[in-house]
């Protein structure tokens, strides 16, 4: 029998909430936007983060579906780790210069 977690991942709709995530994440510099001008995004910043995030997320959801549900905290580390390089390296350019 599988956990609820194993069958919320092997449905369609992860997918889904994945975007709402993104979504929700997203909202977070949004609101600060509104009350400090410490937080400058613009459209591009916007876009280019969804695509990290749900990049992240859906790489996690096709990955643990096809690992054992006891190996999703290594799956898990790895997409955190690979997306912090990522948000790190265009944010300031740590080993190349894509953020300056």
């Amino acid at each position: 029998m599988q956990t609820t977690a194993a069958t919320s991942i092997a449905r369609k709709s992860a997918f889904a909430w994945v975007a709402l995530a993104s979504c929700a994440l997203l909202s977070i510099p949004f609101a600060a936007m509104q009350f400090t001008p410490a937080v400058n995004w613009d459209v591009g910043d916007f876009v280019i983060m969804g695509a990290i995030l749900f990049a992240g997320g859906s790489t996690f959801v096709l990955v643990a579906r096809k690992v054992r549900p006891r190996h999703w905290w290594v799956v898990g580390a790895l997409v955190a780790v690979a997306f912090v390089y990522v948000w790190a390296e265009l944010a300031v350019g740590i080993f190349t210069s894509l953020g300056s």
